[in-house]
Parts: C-alpha cells; structure tokens; sequence
C-alpha cells in the first residue's frame, strides 16, 4: 500500500479500520447476498467514471487498485486481498467512481450486486458498520492524497479558483492546486493543455479534458456530482437545504421509510459544514470540524436511501399544487407531498468602500483547511463575536503569526465559554472591542485592514491580507414569498395549528402552509446551534408523518 506521509492521522495508516480483513463468519453471511466468481485472467472490475458498483469481497488472490491522474498518468494505489472489500463513499449512491480497480488472474471473490449492497449494510448492521467506516476513511485518504480528482491551475489566492477550490473540497472531490506564481509544474501543465492565462482558473479532468472558470454546475456534472431527481417521481418529502436540520430530516424521514430527496446548492453541512472544530457537540468529547460532521451525516441519510441533489439551488414553491411543485436553479421541477424548508441563512457583509473587489480576493466567510493555509505566518483580521468569529480565531491562531478580533460592542454573551477563555489567555490573539471596520487597502487583493474604536475614535492599520466577516446572516426565503408566512426579517414563521392559526400547534414547525415544515436557521426565533438544528430537523418528521397519514 503506497502512503504518502508519516503521519497517524493519516487514514491510509489506520489499516485495520481503512482495510479491514473480515473474519470466516462474517465472510459466510456476506455470501448470502451475492455470488461466489473466480477471475480466469487479468480482467476489469470497474473503471474510474462507472456508476451504482457492485461490491467485490475477496476471497483468494487480489484486486489492485488504480487513480488516474491528468498529468502523471495511471498510479498504483493499493490492493484488496483476502477478506477485504472493495468501494468507498460513492458505494451509497449513484457518483461516479472515482478510481479503477483490476482483478488478478485466478483471484476468487464474492460478487455482491448494487442492487443488494443497501440490504447488506441494513441486514447485517455490524458488518455495515465496519463498510461505512472503512469507506467513510477511505475518501478522506483521497482528499487528504489528492488521488482520484484533477487538477486545478490558477491563482491559488483568486476569487474563482477559491470558490472551485471550495466546491469540490466541501462535496469530497479531491483537487490538487497549481498556483502559476508559485509552481513550476504549472506552466508547463498550461503549456501541455493549451491553457491560455484568459481561461484560468482552470480543471485538468483525469481524462485530460479541460475545464475553463466552470461553474459549480458544470463542476458537479462533469465530475458526476450530480444525482438528478428521478424522472416523474413524487417524493413523500423534499428537504430544501443540507445543512444539520436538512441532513437531520433527511437521516430520520429515510431511515422511516419516507421517500425522501434533498436539494443543496453548496454542499452537504451548510455553514457548520464551514467550522474548523465544533467542541460542544454531543458525543465528541475531543470535537470535531464542521466538514467531518456533514460527511458523516451525508452518508448517514444515503445509507439509508436519501437522494442528494448537490449543486442546484431551490427558486419557487408553488403551494397551490398537490403535490408540491419545486422549481430548481437549472429548469426541473420536483414534485413532493410534504415539505421541509431547511435553506440556512446567507452570511451578512460589511458595508464599507471596495468590500465587493475583495470578495475572495481576501475576503472569507469560513475558516477550513483550505483558509488556515492560505493565512499561514500572516496577520489576519476577524470581524464578529460570536461562535463562529470565536472558533475561527481559536484555529487560525495556531497557524496564523496573530488574529486580531474587531467587535462592535464585545465578545457574544452566546459564545460558548469554553472559546472565550482560550481567547483571553491566547497571545496570538487580541481582541478589538467597540470598534468598526472602516477601511479596505490593496491592488488586485486585499493588503490591508484598518479599523476604529467608537469610544476613543483611535484607528488602526494592520498590514491584514486576510478579513474573516462573521457577523451573522440573513435567511435564504426570497422565494417563498406568497406561500408561507415570513416575519419582518425574512425568516419563517412556523408553530400553526392544523387549522392555520398561530395557537394550539400540532408542532412547533408547522408553517401557515400545512403540508410544509420549516427547520434551522432559516426559521424564526431558532436557536442558531448544530445541536439545536439537528433537534428541530429529526422531531419534525413526526409530524410529516402525522400530515402524511391524514392529507394523503
């Protein structure tokens, strides 16, 4: 097995979890869901694009697998042999694959159909659970190794190559990054490519077709992201947004037996799926980042036969139609009985001269992997006191040469205790309170950051090539006006009773609509926690179920 990096972190390390060897027994019941085949020669058993694998348990010889990769051609990666599995995160759904994988002559092996791979996982839960994570650790090896996705060359500190960066990372597609200013390999992959710098950012696919500045859409359909509402069906319930409420409906509608479908714009978490470390999470005692969370819960709510629409945002909701009409971003409608409005919020912005020409030219709404490296031995400036502002300063300062913090007034009395004291006694990171952000200073990128206390009118300049605004957001309901109720700031109002009055509610999620339910962030008077979130998103399907039985 090739491993790149010596590291116990590293999932390719974690064999006996990453690659597990079945034992005798649990190899006996697998068999009952598939078919005992012998390969009489070298042959193929899938190839890097194929769709709904099936699954191959080897019994006796090898499997090798490959990744191709656009510049370096096909690479050895590493082998099943006896009692191990094939497959990782896209065995739940109908991706394309991202590697290939070659039997080796006289290799025998139990053949399990795509078909019957869910009943596997369902009927024989402690072998599901050693599959899921086995799988679930090995995509993030491919992210981790940038084995099986493309190339991305460009600017690696640009507006566009960020946000593709972004998109793939946050929906496990590994990338791997050539910066033009800082990579030798990357000219002479434009060159080879004819890449001209007017088409940069650009993505090299493993097959070696170019892509110029493509759009989250294109991304999600040239890389096989994209999993497309089945034609005509009529889902028991469409859940808007995959955020922890949307995934948490999704998980718990799914695992109950409702046909269910999720429709994201993004990616699987929302703006958890964006948190470095979430530490107050039930069940984590040691924490863990908003990336992992959402990977898991994707996962979770496919297991269970979820379809997951990543890369098209909701436009309309016709209420007036039984069963409701969805209309998405790219002309196709989805059609469902009930419905779970879980759309989040969109991150406010600060209004100061030249804040747009430094959208993602130094301006950023989360602190990931992806940021932490780009803020690496840099002054950055954080804007905001509440728990995102808060975990965002805790893990940048460990990198970053020192964060400072501008508030309005002062830290959140919401910011959990634990952030505001390593914020007080860190000495990377010093706090701004009453002050405003009042100027912007760069070229084509942001250079630097200037602020000023309210209270004794002193400004500061620091030489910040990094600006993190997290000063809340505002709901993502432009398009349900005139179907539900929405309050003075957009967000929905939920808690009617069946006969559409604001007393006596059958569930605190109901809207004036019966019928749809709303979740998270985006409903009123929510409490903006993960926690919460997933509350909200999981009790809700009681009473889609309650709705379902009496309105259809």
């Amino acid at each position: 097995m090739a491993v790149m990096l010596n590291d116990p972190t590293d999932p390719w390390l974690r064999e006996a979890q990453t690659y597990p060897v079945l034992p005798e027994e649990m190899i006996d019941r697998v068999r009952a869901y598939g078919e005992m085949q012998v390969s009489r020669q070298d042959s193929v058993a899938f190839t890097r694009g194929d769709r709904a694998l099936d699954l191959f348990l080897i019994l006796d010889g090898e499997m090798e697998v490959h990744a191709d990769h656009p510049i370096n051609g096909r690479q050895y990666l590493y082998s099943y042999r006896g009692g191990q599995f094939s497959g990782e995160h896209n065995m739940f759904n109908d991706r394309n694959t991202l590697l290939s994988g070659r039997l080796m002559a006289g290799t025998k092996y139990v053949r399990v159909p795509h078909d019957r791979f869910r009943a596997l996982i369902t009927g024989e839960p402690d072998i599901g659970e050693m599959i899921m994570r086995a799988y679930i650790l090995r995509r993030a090896g491919l992210v981790r190794h940038l084995k099986g996705g493309g190339v991305l060359v460009g600017h690696r500190d640009h507006t566009e190559l960020l946000r593709i960066q972004r998109f793939l990372t946050r929906n496990l597609c590994p990338v791997e990054v050539l910066d033009v200013v800082a990579d030798a390999g990357a000219a002479q992959a434009m060159q080879e490519f004819s890449i001209p710098p007017s088409a940069l950012p650009a993505l090299i696919k493993p097959d070696r077709t170019v892509l110029s500045k493509p759009s989250d859409e294109t991304l999600a359909e040239e890389l096989g992201l994209f999993e497309p509402p089945e034609p005509g069906a009529v889902y028991d319930v469409a859940v808007l947004g995959a955020g922890p409420s949307g995934l948490a409906s999704a998980v718990y509608a799914a695992s109950e037996g409702l046909r269910t479908i999720v429709v994201e714009t993004l990616a699987p978490g929302g703006q958890a799926g964006t948190s470095s470390k979430i530490e107050n999470y039930l069940g984590f005692p040691t924490g863990i980042s908003g990336e992992a969370l959402a990977g898991r819960a994707h996962i979770q709510a496919q297991k269970f036969g979820a379809r997951i629409c990543v890369s098209r945002s909701t436009v309309s909701l016709d209420c007036s139609k039984k069963p409701f009409e969805i209309g998405l971003s790219d002309g196709d409608t989805v059609r469902a009985k009930a419905v779970v409005v879980a759309t989040g919020a969109r991150y406010r912005k600060l209004d100061i001269p030249n804040y747009g020409r430094f959208e993602g030219q130094g301006i950023h709404y989360a602190a990931t992997a992806m940021e932490g490296n780009l803020c690496a031995a840099q002054e950055v400036v954080i804007v905001g006191g509440g728990n995102s502002a808060g975990q965002a300063a805790v893990y940048l300062s460990r990198t970053a040469r020192h964060v400072n913090m501008v508030m309005r007034s002062g830290i959140s009395s919401t910011m959990s205790d634990y952030l505001v004291q390593r914020i007080k006694n860190s000495r990377h990171i010093t706090l701004h309170e009453s002050s405003d952000i009042t100027a912007l200073r760069g070229e084509n990128v942001l250079e630097g950051v200037s602020w000023t206390n309210r209270k004794t009118g002193q400004t500061h300049e620091r030489p910040a090539t990094n600006l993190f605004v997290m000063i809340g957001a505002s709901p993502n309901t432009d398009w349900l006006e005139g179907c539900v109720d929405l309050d003075r700031s957009g967000f929905v109002e939920t808690g009617f009773s069946d006969e559409g009055e604001l007393s006596a509610p059958s569930t605190p999620y109901r809207t004036s609509k019966p019928g749809v339910f709303a979740v998270g962030d985006v409903r009123s008077g929510s409490i903006k926690r993960v926690a919460s979130a997933v509350g909200e998103g999981s009790v809700v399907v009681a009473a889609i179920h309650h709705y379902l039985a009496t309105a259809w």
